[in-house]
Order: C-alpha cells, then sequence, then structure tokens
C-alpha cells in the first residue's frame, strides 16, 4: 500500500498502527509479541511511522460523561463573505476556543462544520452568543443537538489500506 507519504506500508505496518489505535499504552515488547518481530525491528518501524507522520501523537482519551462534559452539538457556519482571508480568520478564532473540539471546511449551503462540547443548555448558549457570535464574519449558525452518540471512535479505518487489519 502506498499513502501520501509515497512509503510503502506492509501488513506488520498496518498491525502495528491497528495495536497502538487500540491501545497507545502497548509497550513495544507487548506490540512486538502481537506482531511476530523482535522488539528492536518493531521499535524501528513504530519511529519511521512516526517520522513519517504517520503515527502524529499517542493520546488518552478522556470519558466527557464522567467529566461533565456530555452535551454535545454540531454546529454549521456559514460566512456572510468566504473568501480565503476570512475563512482563515474563523479559523484562528474558532482554535481560541476549547469548546470547539473539531472544525471542518465543507461543501454545499454553509462553509465550516462544528462540533462543540459543553456542560450543558446553558453553557452551549453562553459560548454562542459570547463567543461564536462575537466573530462579526459570520452570516449563519445552525445548532444540531446530539441526543445521543451511536458510534464515537478515534480509529482510522485501517482495513481500507491493508487486508491484514481485521474488520470489527
Amino acid at each position: 500500500m502506498v499513502g501520501k507519504t509515497n512509503e510503502k506500508l506492509d501488513n506488520i505496518d498496518a498491525k502495528i498502527l491497528h495495536l497502538i489505535q487500540s491501545d497507545a499504552s502497548l509497550s513495544v515488547s507487548d506490540i512486538s509479541d502481537k506482531v511476530g518481530l523482535s522488539s528492536s525491528p518493531c521499535w524501528r518501524r513504530i519511529k519511521r511511522m512516526e517520522e513519517l507522520g504517520i503515527i502524529k501523537a499517542r493520546v488518552t482519551l478522556l470519558d466527557r460523561e464522567t467529566l461533565g462534559l456530555d452535551f454535545e452539538v454540531f454546529v454549521a457556519v456559514k460566512l456572510s463573505l468566504p473568501n480565503r482571508v476570512n475563512m482563515e480568520k474563523f479559523e484562528q478564532s474558532i482554535a481560541r476556543m476549547p469548546e470547539v473540539v473539531q472544525c471542518a471546511v465543507v461543501t454545499g449551503a454553509v462553509d465550516f462544520m462544528l462540533r462543540i462540547v459543553t456542560t450543558d443548555m446553558h453553557a452551549y448558549e453562553s459560548f454562542l452568543r459570547e463567543d461564536l457570535l462575537s466573530i462579526d464574519l459570520i452570516s449563519d449558525v445552525q445548532s444540531r443537538i446530539v441526543l445521543r452518540q451511536s458510534k464515537d471512535t478515534t480509529a482510522v479505518p485501517l482495513n481500507l489500506i491493508s487486508n491484514a487489519v481485521p474488520r470489527y
């Protein structure tokens, strides 16, 4: 398989990636046992994939509900004049707002889709009035409150690039 890096990844690389994205706390020894390599070659493969930017970071996922951050909203944002400068200004403003956990430039009737995480409806209203709508570039905002997540994953679908990774 060849990605944007023009580096070939083999089935062992795909298995390593699957293990790491499932549990970033696994040691190199644990990973090497599971993929059938000794520790040194396994470590070199992991380092290579980090250097290539395939592995961006190893993080700990937090339980938002336990932390009281279980109010989630998808927000469609339309800019009054969606040109390059205004889009960059909007993105810079959004980058400073911790409630915005995702921001995507999209096609269609709106320019951006945001995923907002906060404590409750009142906190969201405050965020909307005080932060988001203070950006004078916006012409329209449409909010969609999430009632329940039926799927929520950070895993990349590695089965699309390698048949070595099981499909779940």
